[in-house]
């Protein structure tokens, strides 16, 4: 978005248009939208960024339920806006500290100065882009109106004037160029430096929200630091300083299913169980429990034990769930060669099929499609490697 289409957004007609129009959704529905609202007169302007926002909207739902309809968005700030699912439990934190004025250092669109300014905490927004500074300032303005103490400015976080915060949560933004999915992301990748921010962590309370695959070695001491995985996907790793940290806790695992929510804790890495043999039931920890190196915990729980050194997979006989891995019932493991999986698949009717691999160089997707699938059954498949072979075990999913 440039300045001329946040001009064009933000007048009174254009906001009125955009509540007044329905879901965008086909390339069809663009262009009928388009052209009717051109030929009602309309500026090109001003019908690009209409709905370009009604398409955002739809799309933030998942994040801003309840909330999407009424807030202004990029597609950038969007992808990288905390969840509101995620964003309350932030807002949690520096209530249960006592502090009362919270600096959001990095705001994006405000996201989570939302959740901050929706449990009565007085907020100072602040982000470097005009634009995004703008439409934070546009989705906070029940809260400014309302004379909660929300103010939105745009600035760099190292010169905000920080007089009358009690604590700070920073969004520092990271560069992507480079980046893969298994690389791991480090101090250097980040805007503000995380030397700065573990500086400021000295005199003020710090929460500071990172990559998930941000390199765990390189956290100093004394912080916190919390992983968070939501309905399976590992969203981000938080550090918390001062009295934003827990005592005692140094290693946590956030697990957020739908609506419930669970934790596990410790005061450091957790030590694993030794090696088991297949057992009646495979157990997938969540990422969060992965990263924060607490599968031990896990494992203890389900009296399970990994099927191999370095495989994040448990296994074990006893028929326990817990919210903090996914469980499955094994059924038999069949060869793990394409060709003779293939055949056994087939003769079992298995047409639809979830594959899980750890340890083993196998793009599910492609290999899924390889398998030339077949009937109107459907099971899990995990490819792994056991006792250093590769191993193919089909499963049932019992949560």
């Amino acid at each position: 978005m440039d300045n001329a289409e946040l001009d064009a957004l933000l007048t009174p007609d254009a906001l009125r248009l955009l509540d007044e129009l329905d879901p965008v959704v086909t390339v069809g529905d663009v262009a009928h939208t388009v052209s009717r609202l051109r030929a009602a007169g309309h500026s090109p302007a001003l019908v690009s960024a209409v709905v370009g926002q009604v398409r955002l909207r739809d799309k933030a739902e998942a994040k801003f339920p309840g909330f999407a309809r009424r807030m202004l968005f990029t597609r950038a700030g969007l992808e990288q806006a905390t969840r509101m699912s995620v964003s309350a439990h932030h807002a949690a934190r520096f209530r249960q500290a006592g502090l009362r004025r919270v600096a959001d250092l990095g705001s994006g669109i405000g996201g989570d100065s939302l959740a901050f300014a929706a449990l009565g905490l007085g907020v100072l927004a602040v982000d470097a882009d005009e634009i995004t500074a703008a439409l934070a300032a546009y989705n906070l303005s029940p809260f400014r109106q309302d004379g909660g103490g929300v103010e939105v400015r745009s600035g760099r976080a190292e010169e905000t004037d920080l007089a009358g915060i009690d604590g700070v949560w920073l969004d520092p933004a990271r560069r992507t160029t480079g980046h893969s999915e298994t690389r791991r992301v480090t101090a250097d990748d980040y805007s503000p430096r995380l030397d700065w921010a573990y500086e400021l962590a000295e005199r003020i309370p710090v929460g500071m929200k990172l990559s998930p695959a941000h390199d765990r070695d390189t956290i100093p001491d004394g912080w916190e630091a919390q992983w968070i995985t939501v309905d399976g996907s590992t969203v981000e790793l938080v550090l918390w300083s001062g009295t934003l940290a827990r005592e005692g806790v140094t290693r946590s695992a956030l697990v957020i299913r739908g609506d419930t929510v669970a934790e596990l804790t410790a005061a450091r890495d957790t030590e694993d169980e030794p090696v088991r043999p297949l057992g009646a039931f495979v157990h997938e920890p969540e990422g969060a429990v992965i990263r924060s190196r607490l599968v031990g915990d896990v494992a203890r729980l389900l009296d399970a034990g990994p099927v191999a050194d370095g495989i994040a997979y448990l296994t074990g006989d006893t028929e326990i769930t817990s919210p903090f891995a996914r469980s499955f019932r094994v059924r038999e493991t069949l060869p793990a060669d394409q060709k003779k999986l293939q055949k056994a698949l087939r003769e079992r009717g298995i047409g639809v099929l979830e594959i899980k691999k750890r340890g083993v160089d196998v793009d599910p997707a492609a290999f899924r499609k390889k398998l030339k699938l077949q009937g109107d059954k459907s099971a899990v498949l995990f490819l792994t490697r056991i006792g250093g072979a590769r191993t193919a075990i089909l499963a049932d999913r019992l949560s």
